[in-house]
């Protein structure tokens, strides 16, 4: 699977280079940029990395730009855990965070999505445009049913996001047979005001606008949010079930999802 268009090149990566790649700009934006813990050997390579790196697939957005440095020519990525992979090998990444049961007892074929990003400097362009249209062929010709991942605000003080949070779990809470929940020793509470406090559009601007494009895609959110001291964020659990998309956004994510 491969996109060009432009300066843009959209591809799994295939080698140890690309990877390692992938993990540096990873290291630019998580740590660098959001504050997320490293280790010795990471800040030593500037390169952000875990045990799961080896079971993803790795979905990145490279730069055509003929003089950049192999190492910063990915500037987007994100990575991909299909369930039988999980299954055979470590799990889900998002399984020290959520209950995943009603995922994994689902039997349909789903995908973990993760590590999303894309290098400031390409923000606001194609790059996010052309990362999704990537993940749309992923998804198709893998004949995905569910996507789902973990998804962060910046910052670890969830009742500074109470009006955000609130508005999630009101508004876009999951349907039971899809409602993974934090996990009871993590779990921290989303419904942190009533529904009629809530103002919407002032817990939209809120909201990051990665999370507002899955929800304008028909996502859901799981129950319960969790803190990650580590990468210094608040998380939710985002699904998408293209069974239950509206037929608008069943036509758009099959076209290649050409705006987000």
């Amino acid at each position: 699977m491969q996109i060009d268009v432009s300066r843009y090149r959209v591809k799994l990566a295939e080698t140890a280079a690309e990877r390692e790649a992938a993990q540096r700009l990873r290291y630019r934006v998580f740590v660098e940029e959001m504050g997320a813990r490293a280790s010795d050997d990471e800040r030593a390579l500037r390169r952000e990395w875990d045990d799961f790196d080896a079971w993803f697939d790795h979905l990145i957005l490279e730069t055509l730009e003929p003089d950049a440095d192999p190492l910063d020519r990915v500037v987007g990525v994100y990575r991909l855990m299909r369930g039988e992979v999980a299954a055979a090998g470590p799990g889900f990444y998002g399984a020290a965070e959520y209950d995943l049961g009603a995922i994994e007892r689902s039997g349909r074929r789903a995908v973990e999505l993760g590590r999303s990003c894309v290098a400031r400097e390409h923000r606001g362009g194609p790059g996010m445009h052309l990362l999704w249209n990537g993940l749309a062929a992923y998804v198709l010709e893998r004949e995905i049913e569910l996507l789902f991942g973990v998804a962060s605000f910046p910052g670890t003080d969830a009742d500074a996001l109470a009006e955000a949070l609130s508005f999630l779990h009101h508004t876009h809470l999951a349907p039971p047979d899809l409602r993974v929940r934090a996990r009871a020793e993590h779990y921290v509470a989303m419904d942190r005001l009533p529904a009629e406090a809530v103002d919407a559009a002032r817990a939209l601007r809120a909201i990051p606008p990665l999370i507002k494009a899955y929800l304008r895609l028909g996502g859901f959110v799981g129950e319960g949010a969790y803190v990650d001291q580590d990468f210094n964020t608040v998380d939710i659990c985002l699904i998408m079930d293209t069974r239950r998309m509206t037929d608008r956004y069943r036509a758009f994510y099959e076209r290649g999802w050409k705006q987000p």
